[in-house]
């Protein structure tokens, strides 16, 4: 790696490194989230080794807790985790030209939210040995916090861990309220899809729909009745 290159990947670690302060705590209670359901230590360090995801890492875990079938696993994931297919195709054209495919493979894996977000705001192109330092750091971070969660989860005591589990919630509401207190069109979707879950949960002869399903079709219902109250023009999606 020339001078050059080492500069501009850490560059992108110090970046990076606002996010792996977020998501250490974020990552420490999925850690204890996972072993406290019954998980190995080593599973729940490989789950986030391999999957670098809040919402759909956190959402297939508990399907799999749960006893939930691989159809419904997958499905729910893929759902939840779709965004990140927009993401990427709106990422790759910041991206340099030069940078190979197997680059732009290998460093997709890394495409969360924030450093999607860090990595858009630069000026110009970006090229490898920056992202791949933007991601470094976040993705240390991520895996830390897991392996302090889950190696922490039998050192605690039952009253603490039951107290930091609700970090994993508080994860949730700093991803919705933001972007819902800007967008009434996102603000509509988290609205209705919660109502939705409400119905699923509290009504009786609706009791049956397991929590998968019950994410799937509250963000699949709620996404398309939005889409057609709040319709994208062809200049806007362009833009």
């Amino acid at each position: 790696m020339s001078d050059q290159s080492l500069k501009k990947f850490w560059k992108g670690a110090r970046d990076g490194f606002p996010i792996f302060l977020g998501y250490v705590p974020v990552s420490f209670a999925f850690g204890m989230m996972a072993t406290e359901g019954g998980l190995p230590f080593w599973t729940a360090v490989l789950i986030s080794m391999t999957n670098f995801t809040s919402a759909g890492q956190v959402a297939g875990t508990s399907l799999i807790l749960s006893g939930a079938a691989y159809l419904e696993i997958g499905i729910t994931t893929f759902v939840i985790n779709i965004r990140y297919m927009l993401m990427s195709l709106s990422l790759s054209q910041k991206l340099e030209e030069k940078m190979s495919t197997l680059a732009r493979c290998v460093l997709s894996f890394g495409n969360t939210d924030e450093i999607f977000a860090v990595a858009m705001q630069q000026e110009g192109r970006v090229g490898t040995s920056y992202l791949a330092g933007l991601i470094a750091t976040p993705y240390l971070g991520w895996t830390l916090g897991t392996v302090l969660g889950a190696g922490a989860s039998g050192l605690l005591p039952l009253s603490l861990r039951t107290a930091l589990g609700i970090l994993i919630y508080g994860m949730f509401i700093a991803i919705m309220i933001p972007p819902a207190r800007k967008v009434r069109s996102i603000l509509m979707t988290v609205c209705i899809a919660a109502a939705l879950s409400c119905v699923i949960r509290w009504v009786p002869w609706l009791s049956w729909i397991s929590g998968g399903w019950s994410i799937i079709l509250c963000a699949v219902a709620a996404s398309a009745v939005v889409a057609l109250r709040y319709p994208v023009a062809d200049e806007e999606a362009m833009s």
